[in-house]
């Protein structure tokens, strides 16, 4: 493609994106300047403000989006993977160090009304196109796995998902379907297809025996 085209193209992508509250191509990639990991600009997209520390890796397709004065922040070494979108229309959305977000099958989290907060601890997991709605609080080493619809949620920390013992590990919802209201302790788990509120909170040792000493 000749030289002129490309500019075109890219002047027009750089238009599109500005109308529709987004950072250029260029300036995408130079988050790199700041030590953030971007792996393809051009299919990236972040609002301008988001805050992303420095060890921040953004995988292909992913979305950090802040409108009407909303609020990003994503902590070092945090790994947004292919098909996460995170947007904060008017609320605040914090995540913690070392989090994992949407690997096997991306991840949706919207703090879409001014007030909303949606917090994200440290050495999370959320995989597998799930989505947090409203109020919810991840805890450090929580995981929600599965596509799992979640609203004013608290999985409460405690250790990630490699700590040997998993009755120290945070709060765990596994599976599919909605969860709204629930609170998960530390070293819990509620596996559910359907409703959450309708299954039982059971020790993560029940899906994970403890190792012998």
């Amino acid at each position: 493609m000749a030289p002129i085209m490309v500019e075109a193209l890219l002047g027009a992508v750089d238009r599109a994106r500005e109308r529709a509250g987004f950072l250029s191509v260029e300036a995408v990639a130079a988050l790199a300047d700041d030590g953030v990991l971007v792996l393809d600009p051009f299919s990236t997209l972040v609002s301008p403000g988001v805050a992303l520390a420095g060890g921040v890796t953004l995988w292909p397709g992913t979305i950090i989006q802040a409108t009407e004065g909303g609020e990003v922040t994503v902590g070092s070494g945090t790994r947004l993977f292919p098909g996460t979108r995170i947007v904060a229309a008017g609320g605040r959305v914090t995540i913690g160090a070392e989090t994992e977000i949407g690997e096997e099958g991306g991840f949706t989290i919207k703090a879409d009304h001014p007030g909303c907060l949606i917090e994200i601890g440290s050495h999370a997991r959320l995989l597998g196109g799930g989505s947090l709605a409203l109020a919810n609080h991840i805890g450090d080493g929580a995981q929600v796995l599965g596509p799992i619809r979640m609203q004013d949620c608290r999985l409460q920390s405690g250790g990630s998902h490699r700590d040997p013992d998993p009755d120290r590990r945070g709060g765990v919802l596994k599976g599919s379907g909605v969860a709204r209201g629930l609170t998960v302790p530390t070293g819990m788990v509620i596996q559910a297809f359907g409703l959450f509120g309708e299954a039982p909170l059971r020790p993560q040792s029940f899906f994970h025996p403890k190792p012998r000493a």
